[in-house]
This record gives structure tokens, sequence and C-alpha cells, in this order.
């Protein structure tokens, strides 16, 4: 690809990841990122989890890129020395009625190539976790967490020592292939906006620009479906010990566009509960500030209901507002 050229619109861990990508393959690159810093948007506001792969379709994009970049993103962080433990989870069924459930989550696994999940017995999980209550459980033993930032700073750095570069407060207005006939690939320009406008001529275009990307697309005369955000608030243990050595999910539930109320570690072994689903009723990205990313404390009556399913003892008044991310629901 050498001689190639390629702008990636956001710096994000997926604008990074792929701006790394293109760049050690000798392409010519350069990313454009809105903020004034990489990582501030969603790669900012994420619960750090590495995924095992396990809820997906079968034969689906996010599938294959869950199972495989798991393995990869593993390595990485290995060689690079990121901070990153594979902690380990536990999908829990919290009456006799999901066991059935457990089961049908294994069969989806298998088919994506997860091998390594276990059916544990209500005794078994006490064993590895005695403060859980629960019938049952799936341990995924290849289930991780990562420092998001430095692995950020680390695909960074391997853009720009391969010749690449980032810039900041430089959002793109829209991108344009090129009517070359003769252009293989097609010529595209992009217009970026901020305080000094410019546009940029390349082979290659990436749209990481999160939530805005469906704008951005829409902007530049493609289609692209209609964007639903949903705020997903969390919630961090305070004043009281982490029971947990392993992040614990409950039984995906139905019909909605979240895993349900899950505890999470970071690398601290400081315990999060969240996200909820709090869909917003704003139409494009543009809408969202920093005000709408505030977590309201009276929401955590459901959390107490929710965690106390598969952790009764949770002391009450120990809930306090940590942070929000907010994801959308393409339809």
């Amino acid at each position: 690809m050498s001689g190639m050229t390629a702008v990636v619109a956001g710096a994000g861990v997926v604008g990074l990841a792929a701006a790394r990508a293109l760049a050690v393959r000798g392409m010519e690159v350069i990313v454009l990122e809105a903020q004034r810093a990489i990582g501030m948007g969603i790669s900012s506001r994420n619960s750090e989890v590495i995924h095992a792969g396990i809820y997906y379709p079968k034969g689906s994009l996010k599938a294959r890129a869950c199972v495989e970049g798991k393995k990869m993103l593993y390595r990485y962080c290995a060689e690079r020395a990121i901070s990153h433990q594979r902690c380990g989870k536990l999908i829990v069924a919290t009456d006799s009625g999901q066991m059935e459930q457990l089961s049908q989550i294994l069969d989806t696994a298998s088919l994506n190539g997860v091998d390594d999940l276990e059916l544990l017995s209500k005794e078994a999980v006490q064993e590895l976790e005695p403060s859980l209550c629960c019938e049952g459980a799936i341990l995924s033993p290849s289930t991780g967490i990562v420092d998001s930032h430095s692995l950020m700073l680390s695909l960074q750095g391997d853009v720009e020592a391969n010749g690449g570069i980032v810039v900041f407060n430089t959002p793109i207005e829209k991108y344009k292939v090129a009517n070359q006939a003769n252009s293989n690939p097609p010529q595209i320009h992009v217009h970026s906006g901020g305080d000094e406008p410019m546009e940029l001529a390349c082979d290659i275009f990436v749209n990481a620009a999160g939530l805005h990307a469906p704008e951005l697309a829409r902007r530049s005369g493609f289609d692209a479906p209609t964007p639903h955000f949903a705020k997903g608030n969390y919630y961090k243990l305070d004043g009281c010990v982490n029971p947990f050595n392993r992040l614990i999910y409950p039984i995906p539930e139905k019909n909605t566009a979240g895993l349900g109320v899950h505890a999470t570690i970071d690398l601290d072994h400081q315990l999060k509960f969240g996200p909820d689903v709090e869909w917003l009723q704003c139409t494009s990205a543009d809408a969202i500030d920093i005000q709408t990313y505030q977590v309201d404390p009276n929401r955590c009556t459901d959390f107490y209901s929710a965690i106390r399913k598969y952790w009764p003892d949770l002391p009450d008044d120990s809930l306090v507002p940590d942070y929000s991310g907010i994801r959308f629901v393409c339809g």
C-alpha cells in the first residue's frame, strides 16, 4: 500500500486502531479529531471490558471481530506492557427458570468459536465468588479488562512512529468521492472545519466519528440509518469492600438494548455497576453536551433492586453516581 494516503475521522480507540493498521502497511495517514485530545468521546466512557464474543449472532461481523480481536488485543497489550487483566466473567442465572437461557448462551457462543466457557453449578459458583447468589452460571475465563487510555496512547504512538499524524480541534464537515473514471481507487476529498478549514485528498477514508458517524455520512451524501441514542448510567460502590474478583453479568434482558446491570471491576479493583438503558429524546449527536452525561442520583433505586438479585447483601446507601456513556442503536 506504499504511496497511498488515508484520512481517518476520529481519534478514539477505533479510529486510532484503524489508523495504526494502515500506517504499519506503509500508507500515509492523517487522523482528524474534533476534540482537543484523543479518546474524549465514546472511548472515554465505557466499562473497559475485553469481551469474549458470546452473545452475537453466528457469522456476524461483531462476532468475528470480537473473537479474533480479543486474541489480538491480549497479545498487543502483553507486547506493549499495557495494563490489563484476564479476570474472567460469570453470567449468572438468578432463578431456576433462567438455567435454560444459560444453555442457549453456551450454544450461541460455541457457534461463534468461543470454546473456553464452562457451565457451573450453584455450589461451584459459591466456591469462586462466595458473595454471589445464583442458581448457576457460565464462566468465561477469557473475558478481561484493559486500561483504555494507555491502549489509545500506544496506538497513537504506533501511528506517529510509522509516519502518521493526529490533528486535533479539526472536525470533518463532509467527504466526497470524486467522479474519476480512471481513478482506482477513486479519490476522496475530505473537507474539515475548525479554526483552519482545509480540503484533503486521499485514497481511503475511515469514518470513525463515534456518535457523529451517521450524521457525517448523511452530510456527505450517503445513506445512513437514523440513530436512537441510549444513555448508560454507572454507579460505583462506596464505603464498603468489593466482594468480587470477576465481572458479574446477569442473563441478558430480552427486547432491550442492554445486557442488564452488571458488576465490573477496574484495574484498581474498584467496583462499579451499570449500565442501565436511558433513551434520550435528542435526534442529533450535536444536541448531546456535558450536561447530558450527568448521572441522576435518583436512578439508583432500580440499580439496588437489580443488583440484589445476585448480590443480596449490597448495603443500603452504598451506590454513588459515577459516570455515563452514550451509544446509538440504528433503526
